[in-house]
């Protein structure tokens, strides 16, 4: 009977890994994305500068990423950036004064555009700067890449 306490223990621990999602950026201009983890590969499409990709699967230089949409590929190491960006993946964000709902909004930026993570400020909010210049406060659940 203990053994298998021990046993169901060892694999619960097995099924339900603790760990933080990991994202990066585009680092240059652009980058290809392939269908495997080799520049001989498919090359599936390019990505601009600071967009946001998770990390899965790091394989030598070669690293599995997925993109907002949820697609899966593979980016050399070299053409990643650990600049923190995110996407508005909501219809419309409201970039606020301050990380309170009722708080007056700074601007608001359309879906797809990409904000400059500069810190979570807690209780749902992230502290973000627009390309312009303008740093204010989003909500976590109108972006992706947090």
């Amino acid at each position: 009977m203990r053994s298998a306490v021990f046993l169901g223990l060892i694999l619960g621990s097995l099924i339900t890994p603790a760990f933080a999602v990991e994202y990066r950026s585009v680092a240059g201009p652009t980058a290809v994305l392939y269908d495997g983890p080799s520049a001989r590969a498919k090359p599936l499409y390019v990505l601009n500068k600071n967009y946001p990709l998770a990390i899965v699967v790091t394989l030598g230089e070669w690293e599995k990423v997925r993109d907002m949409s949820g697609t899966l590929a593979w980016i050399e190491k070299k053409n990643l950036s650990d600049k923190r960006t995110l996407i508005v993946s909501a219809p419309v964000a409201e970039v606020k004064r301050a990380p309170e709902p009722n708080s007056p909004p700074l601007f608001r930026a359309e879906k797809n555009v990409l904000l400059e993570l500069l810190e979570y400020s807690g209780d749902g909010w992230l502290r973000v700067r627009h390309a312009d210049g303008q740093v204010g406060y989003v909500a976590v659940n109108q972006v992706w890449g947090a």
